[in-house]
């Protein structure tokens, strides 16, 4: 059985993390499937944007720590194979496509490190957010420290990070960690609304306002303006912006190919 279910839904990818039996505790060959996934997503032309969510009660509990300790310890850290993109992008290039996460239950560690590299969040009433490494006798090494904070602001990051406590839903949409709070058993339905909506947007210019929102946090505001217009020229060239004016003047919905 696949520890990961992924399935093509139109332009959309759906990534379930499926090891409920163990709270879909993470495995170095869970990571694999989901890095896969990634790389799928990345590189099929036919998609347009992700939705993570967990099968069973809970997103996840968090690494299974004993089938990881000897890649903590190496000094190197996580190494996605061939075919593969890191889920936390610490190692390797990242998604030019968007991701929708959904998470319920528990959601611990790496399940909010996966989430900190996602760009929309929907969470259930009632989910629980903790970083528990501090606990564990290690720190966050899949991006909390590093993300964390911007997402969250310094002193609250410091607050959970530094403590292992766990933070729940409500905070979390007070801070704007998540974008939707939902009752229990409506996240993934939440979550794929806003992904289909997504779909359904122009390709190019999806990818260029993510592009350009990410050069903005990684290199600076100024180095995001000096790309604004150079990156949206070709932008302009292309069959969907002819699309999107002739849908205007049209008074309809437009159809986006993507190119």
């Amino acid at each position: 059985m696949a520890l990961v279910n992924v399935k093509k839904r139109g332009y959309i990818l759906l990534i379930g993390l499926n090891r409920p039996e163990k709270m879909n505790a993470m495995n170095r060959a869970m990571y694999h499937e989901i890095a896969a996934a990634y790389y799928q997503l990345e590189h099929d032309d036919d998609l347009r944007v992700g939705l993570m969510y967990a099968e069973g009660d809970h997103f996840t509990s968090g690494l299974q720590l004993d089938d990881w300790a000897g890649v903590f310890a190496n000094g190197k850290g996580i190494e996605p194979g061939d075919g593969e993109l890191d889920p936390f992008h610490i190692t390797g290039g990242g998604l030019s496509k968007p991701v929708v996460f959904a998470t319920q239950g528990i959601c611990f560690t790496c399940g909010v490190e996966m989430m900190l590299n996602t760009d929309i969040r929907v969470a259930a009433k009632g989910t629980r957010f903790a970083q528990l490494e501090v606990k564990r006798g290690i720190y966050a090494c899949g991006g909390a420290t590093i993300r964390l904070q911007r997402e969250i602001g310094w002193g609250n990051a410091q607050r959970y990070l530094l403590t292992g406590d766990e933070w729940t839903a409500e905070q979390a949409y007070e801070w704007g960690l998540i974008q939707e709070l939902v009752e229990p058993g409506e996240q993934f339905n939440v979550a794929l609304e806003i992904a289909e909506k997504i779909a359904s947007a122009a390709p190019l210019g999806v990818r260029g306002s993510l592009k350009s929102s990410k050069i903005a946090v990684s290199e600076g505001q100024e180095a995001a303006k000096q790309r604004l217009f150079p990156d949206l020229r070709p932008v302009m060239a292309s069959e969907d912006v002819q699309e999107g004016i002739q849908s205007f003047l049209e008074r309809r919905n437009a159809v986006f190919k993507g190119k």
